[in-house]
């Protein structure tokens, strides 16, 4: 087995390597002057298993043609078998045409990554209706949570707390966590006019005096979303307000406008930015054992 991280696989690769006790390698990746892709692996690779560590941020269409490259490559120079190990994969939220005309790109992504990958294992991937990998992918998929992880922190970093969900989908993030350390839980309801207009409304009744309220979530984008529900946890009582998620994206300022309206963020290292406090590595090495 031999760890290989892409271009967006840097910041995690040496700490998997270290916890996996697997060799490790970079794929070397630069541009012609039109911006087309070049790829190269300098480690021989005959008869050897791949595992490409990627996730998918900022550029993601270069991301998604440079592990297609790499993967293509790697089976031409005689790798066994190669897997993608993605700790933050796209294209989940458009499972379906929901306008005429759209693309349904979560299915055309993930068919299109399993022409070219032997497995694929993802780290809390963004589903919906189709809730299993093995509704959407047709090679050996696994789903990776970090839900442990979050439980873990909040249990020490933060005293008397109460989960939220800030919506439906966030439902089976809050309410796991929740369970893990014997919390109590609220999701509300959300109604969305656009990317950039929520609304969000309570489910049930919740006192939040001298609790901390911990926002939980998979995914942090704009930010929309939390700094909505921060104000209605605020007219509840709640002493201070947390927001954990697992991929902080964080798009057009997102994390310093949720810094201003004094809401504590944090999130795992899926994806690379100041908020990053929860460490994925170790869950993604022990996953490691399984893949040869």
């Amino acid at each position: 087995m031999l760890i290989v991280s892409c271009s967006h696989g840097k910041h995690l690769d040496s700490l998997i390597a270290k916890k996996s006790g697997i060799n490790h390698s970079i794929l070397h990746v630069d541009k012609f002057p039109d911006d087309e892709l070049r790829v190269r692996f300098e480690p021989e690779l005959k008869n050897k298993s791949i595992a490409l560590i990627q996730s998918f941020y900022k550029n993601i269409s270069d991301c998604i043609i440079e592990v297609i490259l790499a993967a293509k490559t790697a089976k031409e120079l005689g790798a066994k078998k190669v897997i993608l190990v993605a700790p933050y994969f796209p294209y989940m939220r458009q499972d379906k045409r929901f306008h005429k005309g759209e693309a349904v790109s979560q299915l055309i992504v993930t068919g299109l990554i399993g022409k070219y990958f032997d497995a694929v294992y993802l780290m809390d991937p963004h589903l919906h209706r189709k809730n299993k990998l093995g509704h959407i992918f047709k090679i050996k998929s696994k789903k990776l949570t970090a839900n442990g992880l979050i439980a873990a922190y909040i249990r020490k970093h933060i005293k008397n707390p109460a989960i939220i969900g800030p919506d439906e989908e966030s439902y089976k993030w809050a309410k796991n966590v929740a369970e893990m350390i014997d919390a109590e839980s609220m999701i509300l309801n959300k109604k969305r006019y656009s990317s950039h207009h929520v609304e969000i409304k309570l489910n049930k009744k919740i006192n939040l005096r001298n609790k901390n309220a911990v926002i939980v979530d998979d995914i942090i984008s704009t930010g929309n979303t939390i700094l909505e529900t921060a104000k209605i946890l605020r007219r509840l009582g709640a002493k201070k307000i947390y927001c954990i998620c697992v991929h902080g994206i964080f798009v057009n300022d997102a994390l310093s406008k949720l810094k201003k309206a004094k809401i504590n963020v944090i999130s795992t290292n899926t994806i690379p930015n100041k908020a990053a406090r929860i460490d994925v590595s170790g869950l993604i090495a022990e996953s490691f054992k399984d893949l040869d």
